[in-house]
């Protein structure tokens, strides 16, 4: 969870479920990831990464592709060049060498939103259990504000005593 406390982690986070959840391939190779989500091919080894920090959201294939876990789980029957999900006997009627070229279908509207949702309310769950963690901070301010008076107390009676 802290993690998600890391300066610009939730945004990081949004953008990479968004780009993951639409792009008509479910599995994509840092650079190409690094690309639709900022632009910066470049930046690969930062998103992996973070990526890899996430494992609530998002899967390493084999080192070099990554995929978002919720479309791993619908079937290979999208066709990234239809752009549509094909029925099953459309899918039955290609051949292997078309299948091969299937992916898994991007995520719908509703679908992301659910995703945004989870991971803005684990943020806040992070931040609560942040200050859940410093309960002791506000006591040991009384205590040490108590303690003052009790030290401005003994010495103006010290100071009294000897004058």
């Amino acid at each position: 969870m802290k993690t998600y406390l890391q300066p610009g982690r939730l945004p990081d986070v949004i953008a990479a479920l968004t780009a993951l959840g639409t792009y008509r391939y479910y599995k994509i190779d840092y650079e190409k990831c690094a690309e639709k989500i900022a632009n910066r091919p470049q930046n690969s080894q930062k998103w992996k990464k973070i990526l890899a920090e996430h494992p609530e959201f998002f899967r390493d294939s084999d080192g070099v592709r990554v995929s978002l876990i919720w479309r791993r789980q619908f079937q290979k029957r999208y066709s990234p060049v239809r752009q549509k999900e094909l029925a099953y006997d459309e899918y039955v009627s290609l051949a292997d060498s078309e299948k091969a070229l299937l992916s898994r279908r991007p995520l719908d509207a509703l679908e992301l939103t659910s995703l945004i949702k989870l991971a803005v309310e684990l943020h806040a769950r992070a931040l609560d259990e942040e200050k859940a963690a410093k309960w002791w901070v506000p006591l040991m301010q009384g205590a040490l504000g108590i303690g003052g008076v009790l030290v401005g107390v003994v010495v103006t009676a010290l100071l009294k005593s000897g004058a």
